[in-house]
């Protein structure tokens, strides 16, 4: 008895969980995912901005992440993070931001000759904004840095590595 009991209370209980709907509403249903504002058209759509970037690289020769979108004319923090087993010799990894403009296919050419400066040309150094130090596998690096509104390419300078290793950050107002 105290089983078939049970058994009614919990079924009430799940069907008085479910979905209601008022059979006598006057109210029409509202679809919400084509509402509009009447304002919506001159607002500018958000944009998700994060100035706080972590970015990881591993022995597979890929960036986690490849886009980004900052605030323009606010300081970006980025963390990278080499989260490989290989030796920064074997499979080093860096990030490097360059200016708009710049040529990141014809960057990554001339590095492959700078080894002695961890693939960083010095005679393109006023092609870098920024750039993190080479490193091994399970090392990371932080660097700061300020852009303008614009886009910006990003790559990683060892030889080989920027076919499958680039990117872009965009900075917004």
């Amino acid at each position: 008895m105290k089983k078939l009991f049970l058994l009614s209370c919990t079924a009430l209980f799940i069907m008085s969980c479910g979905e209601s709907k008022k059979a006598d509403s006057t109210q029409p249903e509202i679809d919400y995912s084509t509402a509009t504002d009447s304002n919506e058209a001159e607002a500018t759509p958000a944009v998700a901005t994060n100035n706080h970037i972590v970015l990881k690289a591993g022995d597979d020769m890929r960036f986690d992440k490849t886009d980004f979108t900052v605030k323009a004319g606010e300081e970006v923090t980025l963390i990278f993070m080499n989260s490989g087993e290989m030796s920064k010799e074997a499979m080093g990894h860096n990030f490097v931001l360059l200016k708009p403009g710049s040529d990141a296919s014809a960057f990554a050419s001339d590095a492959v000759s700078a080894k002695a400066t961890d693939y960083i040309p010095t005679d393109l150094q006023n092609e870098i904004i920024a750039h993190t130090k080479l490193l091994g596998g399970k090392e990371n690096d932080q660097i700061k840095f300020t852009l303008e509104p614009g886009t910006y390419d990003f790559l990683c300078s060892f030889p080989g590595h920027y076919g499958s290793m680039n990117g872009k950050i965009t900075a917004v107002k």
